[in-house]
């Protein structure tokens, strides 16, 4: 299929003669560049933006500029770029509108990349909002800007500018035309040393003289709101490497520059996919065993790299930096591993250390296959665990920055290694199937079919049996069917857009444990139950209340109608509130408790033998016992996600449920897995509080942790859109407190939950008498 121009000339009959010309002497050039279908969006855009009505050099720009982006970073982003174009028509003039399309070609080849381009233009859609006089001088100096700035680093000078002149038109302008000594001094602060776009080709030739075969590597810019950015990774067979590296320094050691560093990171990513023929499988591994499993894994590829090209051993033995110490963590001890199956010269005594480097010398017959490193890890990990370090996922990083996350080579067993799409750690799936009454009466045979069922079968109806026994099957045999799956919004605080539909809640049947657990742990704290017996009886509902001493009530209070008589008779000046108003005292609280049940919880508290989660059950059933003596209908539920598609949600206990053996039980038996979609949860913890006729309902999230989740890497998305969450529950009338186990929640809580409705135990070990005491408050 070919495009031709005399095919849209109905669509561009509006053009000027000269602009008609200008189009002419575009289209070869266009040709070369555009698919057909580029071409049919290349020239609907050249209509859209005439029909601004801002001239016609704005529409010559898009025309001479849109190929020149295209053949950057592809021609998937024209039609964003003109979409940008059109959004920008109603916050600024035709001149800044026509100055991005002129500058588009710069910023695409400075990012090198759709996505990076992409965000550019959000950014500017951004900047207008809250500095539209500083664009137009930020465009004339981009070329500048971008030749010291990442994206990252772009954004944090510009919005810095924007916040300190908001009001300031003038030193707006200075600011971002680089004519102010402070927009030089935030222009040095942001630079970064190396970007890779200046050094892409080099490192690629560089690769491709070590392997004889092409690499290729695409940026990435996760410095929005740090300079540090994203670590390295692979996927999809593409490098993925920071934007901006600056060089690397340690005290006593000559500087490692950011061309040395991209060299040491690319060639390492390079040798994970030259010697990585099949993946490792994850199943049935903890989070500490994957972490030393990597350590050899990395080791491995670096070897048989090393035996290639012997060089790159000094290139990669220099930014490994860790030393021996007497109190140390898993991170560190990961650390002086990898440097110790790298360097031969580097002296370690630990007993740990010399296991590791006498299993891989003994296996250096074996490293072609990856196997060898899942042996060797597992070894280790349980050596490690005999140490009895507690174990971070999120902290006991690899230091050495050239090394990537490690995740291409992983095999999880929920979703296929080649297509790197699906969820959940399940061996399979349910699978819901809507059926007749025939089918579901002449198939169905597995009497004993559990939880674990591949399909779960569903009439449209309740089916009855054949005898009128007045009962459907459901009610007797069946169990009470798990909810449909909860689709939620997510707030994209970037784009500043909901992002519809995009969480999945699934409600699952919580496990039931062993009620003694409970039994213990009511025995265990007898006298803080005894102790707020005195407060609890303080909030029982009072019943009917006269308040007297009113001077418009509902009826006469004879004894302060005979005082005022009686100052009468005195000469004195008589109290004219004679009157009383009976009041009934009644409590309206519906209260929801939602617990972060997310891996974390499994750590054990420091100094103490019991983990966070055995220390949050405990004060769930001293919050019970609390709230079912006051009278206030209440629920229980938990939380865990794994992924976007699957937040696995908990209900414990419900509203209309008595506290008795079965929410106890449900009690005792929860468990900890997976991460902590926050925002997700809040949003369905609200669904069920706004289906409560109380006329104050109270969500009290308890969690160890910030938000966070498996298939997001932006610290601040999943907080921004947990305070969304908070807001919009707030507006069916849900108020949001939050009690975090964290201490490092000061950080962030705050600006997730509000200034006044968060608690930081900073002593977790207390929680259990200080959960009952926060609802006592929460709900005088």
């Amino acid at each position: 299929m070919s495009i031709k121009l005399e095919d849209y000339a109905e669509l561009l009959e509006d053009l000027s003669p000269h602009t008609r010309d200008a189009l002419n002497a575009a289209w070869h050039e266009a040709t070369k560049v555009f698919s057909p279908r580029g071409l049919d969006n290349y020239l609907k855009g050249v209509s859209a933006i005439r029909g601004l009505g801002r001239g016609d050099s704005l529409v010559e720009t898009w025309i001479e500029q849109a190929p020149q982006v295209a053949k950057e970073v592809g021609e998937d982003v024209v039609a964003d770029l003109a979409t940008a174009s059109l959004m920008l028509a109603s916050k600024t003039s035709g001149a800044v509108i026509e100055l991005l399309l002129a500058t588009a070609p710069t910023a695409a080849k400075r990012l090198g990349d759709s996505a990076l381009f992409l965000k550019y233009l959000q950014f500017i859609n951004t900047l207008i909002a809250q500095a539209p006089r500083g664009v137009r001088p930020m465009l004339d100096k981009l070329e500048v800007l971008f030749q010291q700035l990442t994206l990252g680093g772009l954004r944090r000078w510009a919005l810095w500018g924007a916040h300190a002149h908001r009001t300031n038109y003038e030193e707006q302008i200075n600011y971002f035309s680089l004519a102010s000594k402070e927009s030089i001094a935030m222009l040095q602060k942001e630079r970064k040393g190396t970007l890779l776009v200046d050094v892409q080709r080099r490192i690629n030739m560089y690769l491709r003289a070590l392997w004889a075969r092409d690499f290729f590597m695409r940026p990435t810019s996760g410095d929005f709101e740090a300079r540090e950015g994203y670590r390295p990774y692979i996927e999809d067979y593409l490098l993925h490497l920071p934007d901006a590296f600056d060089d690397w320094t340690v005290e006593g050691q000559a500087p490692v520059s950011g061309l040395e560093l991209y060299r040491a990171t690319a060639a390492h990513c390079a040798a994970h996919i030259v010697e990585t023929r099949q993946p490792i499988s994850a199943e049935s591994l903890n989070p500490m065993q994957m972490a030393v499993i990597s350590v050899i894994e990395d080791a491995r590829v670096e070897t048989l790299a090393i035996r290639r090209f012997p060089g790159l051993k000094q290139l990669w033995s220099k930014l490994h930096i860790a030393t021996p110490e007497r109190r140390a963590s898993v991170g560190d001890y990961l650390n002086r591993l990898a440097r110790a199956l790298l360097d031969e010269t580097y002296r370690d005594d630990d007993a740990w250390i010399a296991e590791g480097r006498a299993l891989f010398a003994s296996a250096q017959d074996r490293l072609d296959n990856n196997q060898t490193s899942w042996e060797i890890g597992v070894q280790l990990a349980h050596s490690l665990t005999q140490k009895k370090i507690p174990f971070n996922a999120r902290t006991d990083l690899l230091a050495a920055p050239y090394r990537d996350d490690n995740r291409y080579f992983w095999e999880f067993e929920e979703f296929d290694f080649d297509k790197a799409a699906g969820a959940g750690y399940e061996s399979h799936k349910q699978v819901r199937k809507y059926v007749s009454v025939m089918e579901m009466a002449n198939e169905v045979e597995v009497e004993t079919a559990g939880d674990d069922a591949e399909e779960i079968w569903v009439l449209a109806t309740e089916l009855f049996p054949y005898e009128d026994m007045g009962k459907s099957y459901n009610e007797l045999e069946g169990r009470e069917p798990v909810s449909e799956p909860f689709h939620y919004s997510e707030w994209d605080y970037q784009i500043q857009l909901e992002r519809p539909a995009w969480a999945t809640v699934q409600e699952k049947r919580a496990k039931l444990g062993d009620l003694a657990v409970i039994d213990d742990i009511t025995a265990k704290y007898k006298r803080e139950i005894h102790r707020m017996k005195f407060l609890l009886d303080a909030m029982q509902p009072q019943g009917v209340q006269r308040i007297r001493k009113l001077e418009d009530g509902d009826e006469i209070d004879i004894n302060a109608a005979i005082q005022s008589f009686i100052d009468i008779r005195l000469g004195n000046q008589p109290d004219p509130r004679i009157m009383m108003r009976s009041v009934r005292k009644t409590r309206d609280f519906s209260i929801l408790v939602l617990l972060d049940l997310s891996e974390s919880t499994n750590e054990t508290v420091q100094d103490q033998e019991y983990s966070v989660r055995e220390l949050t059950q405990q004060a769930c059933v001293l919050l019970a016992d609390a709230i079912n003596k006051v009278g206030d209908p209440f629920a229980i539920h938990g939380f865990c996600s794994d992924g976007r598609h699957d937040v696995e949600y908990y209900r414990f206990k419900d509203f209309d449920q008595h506290w008795d053996e079965v929410p106890k039980a449900k009690l005792a038996g929860m468990t900890g897995q997976l991460s902590t979609r926050m925002g997700a949860a809040i949003r369905h913890a609200g669904h069920h509080l706004k289906l409560q006729r109380s006329a104050k309902k109270l969500l009290i999230v308890i969690t160890d942790g910030e938000p966070a989740d498996i298939d997001v890497r932006d610290p601040q998305y999943l907080r921004h859109d947990t305070k969304k969450a908070v807001e919009e529950v707030a507006r069916d009338g849900v108020t949001t407190y939050c009690m975090s186990l964290d201490p490092r929640a000061d950080n962030y809580v705050s600006r997730i939950f509000g200034q006044k409705n968060y608690m930081v135990v900073d002593h977790v070990e207390r929680l259990p008498e200080k959960l009952p005491l926060l609802y006592a408050g929460l709900t005088r």
